[in-house]
């Protein structure tokens, strides 16, 4: 199975993170992973005031860090994932990734809290859901 992994960083990334090691059908050898995460774009405006190099350090840096607990949790793992650094709105890039890469599944830790639409599931969730053509594991 072809598996996209979303993370951000956060406590919630860790938790699915966590399920993910213990629910042995979603951990396996078998297994083909691929772990995004999303850096929001800097507002054009702002953008403009930076060089290309230097925009480019910045979202790679930030993508880094989000990257590094997972790669370490992984290892410890023994398991093997490919990454992939984005930019842009979050839920809407996350869709189109796990469409594009012509994923089986898409694994999403769910914070839970956002605006009105999103008090179940959370913002980022909710509109991943709604745009997202593939299935969706959310974890809380």
């Amino acid at each position: 199975m072809k598996i996209l992994i979303s993370v951000d960083g956060s406590d919630y990334t860790q938790r699915m993170l966590s399920y993910l090691g213990t629910h042995g059908p979603w951990n396996g050898p078998e297994h083909a992973y691929t772990v995004v995460t999303v850096v929001p774009s800097i507002m054009p405006r702002a953008a403009s005031m930076f060089t290309k190099d230097t925009l480019d350090a910045y979202y790679r840096d930030e993508a880094e860090a989000v990257f590094a607990p997972v790669r370490e949790a992984l290892s410890a793992r023994g398991t093997k994932a490919d990454f992939l650094p984005l930019v842009g709105q979050p839920a809407e890039e996350i869709a189109k990734a796990a469409d594009r890469g012509a994923y089986d599944l898409l694994v999403m830790g769910s914070h839970g809290h956002g605006s009105f639409g999103g008090l179940v599931l959370g913002s980022v969730a909710t509109k991943v859901l709604s745009h997202c053509k593939v299935p969706v594991l959310l974890v809380r």
